[in-house]
């Protein structure tokens, strides 16, 4: 081919568009100048082209693909006008999205507490050792320890405060809190936080959420933290639940209590109940702050007492009234179809 023939055939670009049947404009962009189009085809002649033709090839290149971008936009107006609008048709509904129900749930707990006067916080999730443990009278090699399936961080242990850990409870925010009040009670504290444990079934996931109640001041009971846990039952639950304390042991409390409430399907009278089996369904621990504990946080035992409790925000959640969830782990799956009905 020869110079003017290749020019010939940019030029024939135009001529072919004109005598194009189909007016879709999308359809004819691509066909034309898409990333395998008839332009790109017709360009890639220029290495036929002579170094003499090279410029008058280049200039009708130009000439015709902003003949063709011209002639493409034209034809794009043309259909858009020519679509109609019937404006008395009803209108799609946008899908709209929502708070994930451990959200929903967090925030819910948070205005139970902070309505009776606690202080919503937060602390770290990632924290040394210290903090999680042994300021909650847990000392280096106790036992006690081996409960909480730890997840250690690979990083140089600090000289004071040991190694560094992913939280096994909310608990490493009692003494971070005394610390931030400057041992000056009085506390009232709700911190809320991820916490990280080496379990994962139906009722566990390795990443969880658990809310931490602490109160400490001067004339502090076991009264005080039974009235908390019946306020909080009456209306996380519903009117008529209420709450018992069982006896355990916790390091960081004494006396230490399995908090337990009523079950919201039987009412609590366990009959026929498949659910609870006997009445009450177990929720998580409380207590009365250990005074070693108040003593790390700088606060004297001999005139301030306290009580703290902790719990599963997934589990507290999935044993509200309806729900039904006996895999907490559906939460965390990503699966729409679940989250969508909350």
């Amino acid at each position: 081919m020869s110079d003017q023939d290749h020019l010939h055939a940019i030029s024939g670009l135009i001529t072919a568009l004109q005598a194009e049947t189909t007016t879709d404009a999308e359809t004819l962009r691509i066909k034309y100048l898409g990333k395998n189009g008839l332009f790109k085809e017709v360009s890639s002649l220029i290495k036929h082209v002579s170094s003499e033709g090279k410029k008058a090839f280049g200039q009708e290149l130009n000439r015709v693909k902003q003949q063709l971008e011209s002639k493409l936009t034209e034809l794009s107006n043309q259909s858009k006008q020519q679509q109609s609008i019937d404006l008395s048709l009803p209108g799609e509904r946008q899908k709209m999205g929502h708070i994930h129900p451990i959200s929903q749930a967090i925030e819910e707990i948070s205005q139970i507490f902070e309505k009776i006067g606690f202080n919503r916080v937060r602390y770290p999730e990632v924290d040394y050792d210290y903090y999680v443990f042994e300021a909650l009278n847990m000392p280096k090699n106790h036992p006690a320890r081996d409960e909480w399936e730890t997840f250690f961080v690979d990083t140089e242990a600090h000289p004071k405060m040991g190694k560094v850990v992913l939280t096994t409870h909310t608990s490493n925010g009692q003494v971070r809190e005394m610390e931030r009040l400057h041992s000056k009670p009085p506390i009232r504290m709700i911190n809320v936080a991820r916490t990280y444990r080496r379990q994962s079934d139906a009722t566990h996931t390795q990443m969880f959420h658990q809310f931490e109640g602490l109160v400490v001041d001067k004339g502090i009971t076991i009264q005080n933290l039974k009235g908390t846990l019946d306020y909080f039952a009456e209306h996380f639950y519903g009117p008529g639940t209420k709450s018992r304390i069982r006896p355990f042991h916790f390091k960081f409390t004494e006396p230490s209590f399995e908090v337990d409430f009523s079950c919201h399907i039987c009412g609590g009278t366990g009959k026929n109940c498949r659910f609870c089996k006997s009445g009450w369904h177990e929720v998580g621990g409380a207590g009365m702050v250990h005074p070693n504990v108040l003593k790390a946080g700088g606060i004297d035992p001999e005139i301030y007492t306290g009580f703290a409790f902790g719990w599963g925000v997934e589990r507290t959640y999935t044993l509200k009234k309806g729900l039904n969830i006996d895999d907490i782990r559906l939460f965390y799956s990503g699966n729409l179809e679940f989250l969508e009905q909350f």
